[in-house]
């Protein structure tokens, strides 16, 4: 089965792509890889899908929704820069930021949204190096800021 097959079948539909500015870019090709810029739970316009702090605003599972989120907005990019997700042969390493009341300490039960997703799509080749972080602002208050890196075929 390939990416998008499997996308098509977990019946995920994928949020309108970010437009890249002027002096940044959203996924930048180098060699067999490539490099995404943070995402976060954004929509049109970069309006929040969610927003709020883990541990004052939000729930653990909140959290990880708004990293489920912020996945789908990725591929997006990825989608709309390959064409298809099909090129994709391996998630390789995924940072997360979350956003964290003071005393809130386990940032990586958060970030299981994002690396559940990327299994779900890509099979085993979704598994991937992370580091959860917690930091103590975000923008606009999103929860969540994942920063990639995917393998493509050549």
């Amino acid at each position: 089965m390939t990416n998008e097959q499997r996308l098509a079948k977990l019946g995920l539909t994928l949020p309108p792509p970010f437009k890249d500015e002027a002096n940044r870019v959203r996924a930048l090709r180098s060699g067999n890889h490539i490099y995404m810029s943070g995402h976060g739970p954004l929509g049109p316009g970069n309006v929040p899908y969610v927003t709020g702090k883990l541990g004052r605003e939000l729930t653990t599972e909140q959290g990880a929704e708004a990293a489920r989120i912020a996945g789908l907005c990725c591929l997006s990019t990825l989608r709309t820069y390959l064409g298809h997700l099909d090129g994709i042969t391996r998630v390789v390493r995924v940072v997360g930021f979350i956003n964290c009341a003071p005393g809130y300490n386990t940032p990586s039960n958060v970030l299981h949204g994002f690396s559940d997703l990327m299994i779900d799509v890509f099979g085993d080749a979704g598994r991937h190096t992370r580091s959860a972080i917690g930091v103590a602002e975000l923008y606009a208050d999103i929860p969540i800021e994942v920063e990639a890196l995917f393998e493509v075929a050549p």
